[in-house]
């Protein structure tokens, strides 16, 4: 537990005075002694009954007191709760390398499976928008809840030339932020085209100029999972659209598929010998605050999803707590008050 105004903590301080004037209130009605006819009525007295009664309200009152007062400290504490994420991107890679047999039956089929899988064990209101890119781009679900829709454009992956790692990650930017225009001039993006509400007139210096970077992984409305076999071979430097993520906040999850050493992919009766950058793909995860994994095999890819569903439900988070201190200063100020009144009517 953490306090965010920890210098309040010196008010418990109070707690040994209030404690000590009570034990002085009691010794001076000590001082004060009835004769009893009957030393039965002393016993009656001094029963650890009469001791509850006597001391159980001040007790209770004491910790109301002490939980008003750590209340004001503004405690807070790290729980486990629901994400905030309500979109998921998916950015998948349908380059022609994922035709590759040394993951069983193909990179493509498998990926095709687990992803499924992926999207039928998301909560129901988190909405999933697909992206795939090879050469270029392509949105194929915009973000929705229609499991149904999804999965149908799941089985359209079509396989194309080259891979451009960073075309796939702005377009998934662009499905994640429909309000920001992220438009790409040209192959060679340097991280800061034009970045404007959409239909609006500005210039590039002026879009520039109005907008403020956040902290990495500050935006709670959504992430991107992207997935990749293979190295760039054109379209824009994949870090540079990270940076461009993690100023707006946007965490980016990394997945490299396939196995370390490569395998063979025939293109056109060739066999080219293809692998994944691993380095690319954990330094996109790094700028975004988001996080890589490796999968070798269908099974490796399912549990990667697996992992990522349980992230993307349940997140760990710093939450304050001063409305539940506050509560049980009540709820102990009120048990004493009851207690209080109720018996000293009895024994009046």
């Amino acid at each position: 537990m953490r306090f965010l105004w920890s210098e309040l903590l010196l008010l418990l301080l109070i707690l040994p005075v209030l404690a000590g004037i009570y034990v002085y209130i009691l010794r001076q009605r000590k001082r004060v002694t009835l004769r009893y006819a009957s030393l039965m009525l002393v016993r009656e007295a001094v029963t650890p009954v009469h001791w509850l009664r006597r001391h159980l309200p001040a007790i209770l009152l004491g910790l109301g007191i002490t939980c008003a007062l750590l209340g004001a400290a503004r405690p807070s504490v790290v729980l486990t709760l629901p994400n905030e994420h309500q979109t998921v991107v998916l950015a998948i890679d349908v380059s022609r390398s994922m035709r590759a047999t040394d993951i069983e039956p193909s990179r493509i089929v498998a990926a095709q499976n687990a992803v499924k899988a992926f999207v039928k064990e998301l909560p129901p209101s988190v909405r999933v928008g697909i992206v795939t890119f090879a050469g270029n781009a392509t949105i194929v679900q915009t973000p929705t809840q229609n499991r149904e829709d999804l999965l149908a454009a799941i089985d359209r992956f079509q396989l194309q030339r080259q891979t451009a790692i960073g075309s796939g990650l702005l377009a998934a930017l662009a499905v994640l932020m429909p309000e920001a225009d992220f438009a790409q001039e040209g192959n060679e993006f340097d991280g800061h085209a034009s970045l404007a509400p959409l239909g609006a007139r500005k210039t590039d210096a002026a879009a520039a100029a109005e907008f403020k970077p956040v902290a990495p992984g500050s935006f709670t409305s959504g992430v991107i999972v992207l997935m990749s076999d293979g190295r760039r071979t054109m379209g824009p430097d994949p870090l540079k659209v990270a940076k461009l993520a993690a100023e707006r906040g946007v965490r980016v999850h990394t997945v490299g598929f396939g196995t370390k050493d490569g395998g063979p992919v025939d293109f056109d009766g060739m066999s080219v010998f293809m692998r994944f950058d691993e380095q690319a793909l954990q330094a996109i995860a790094g700028v975004t605050e988001g996080q890589y994994a490796h999968a070798g095999s269908a099974g490796d890819l399912h549990k990667v999803y697996k992992n990522l569903t349980a992230k993307l439900v349940l997140e760990r988070s710093e939450t304050e707590v001063t409305a539940f201190f506050a509560a049980a200063a009540a709820l102990f100020a009120l048990m004493a008050t009851m207690l209080s009144a109720l018996w000293f009517h009895r024994m009046s």
